[in-house]
């Protein structure tokens, strides 16, 4: 394996996961929520009375921020190396192994590993697993 000195950039990943580790940690002691998208977004569907607000309002920023961020820092060219039909498979089986993991990675990985739920640690070993087999399936022997 070799590493793209020129591109390797750790400074803005610090910053960006200090930022969620912050959100994550806000969300929890200020208001004892999850920070799990898709539980945020699961409980839109069928709200509780009382409930709403606090999840547009997360959900809100979480499409505004990138716009903010455009303002500040000008936009970024991505780079997919997938067809477009990749990303639907890649797409739908991720949402498929949410609902099977009673949450996305976002809330095992960062909410529930912080918790030490026992729960999270085996679904983020899971999920973990899962995408070195593919990349290790799809990189070298196919």
């Amino acid at each position: 394996m070799t590493v793209d000195w020129p591109a390797f950039t750790p400074w803005p990943a610090l910053a960006g996961g200090l930022l969620v580790g912050l959100a994550v940690a806000v969300l929890v002691l200020g208001a004892g929520r999850i920070a799990g998208i898709s539980g945020i977004v699961g409980g839109l569907l069928r709200p509780l009375a009382g409930d709403r607000a606090w999840r547009v309002a997360f959900l809100a920023g979480l499409l505004v921020s990138p716009w903010i961020f455009v303002l500040f820092a000008g936009l970024p060219r991505p780079r997919i190396d997938a067809a477009w039909s990749t990303l639907l498979v890649a797409g739908l089986l991720v949402g498929i192994g949410t609902r099977y993991g009673a949450g996305c990675t976002s809330g095992h990985g960062v909410c529930g590993l912080s918790r030490l739920s026992p729960r999270s640690a085996v679904a983020t070993v899971a999920f973990m697993a899962a995408g070195f087999a593919t990349v290790f399936v799809l990189r070298h022997l196919l």
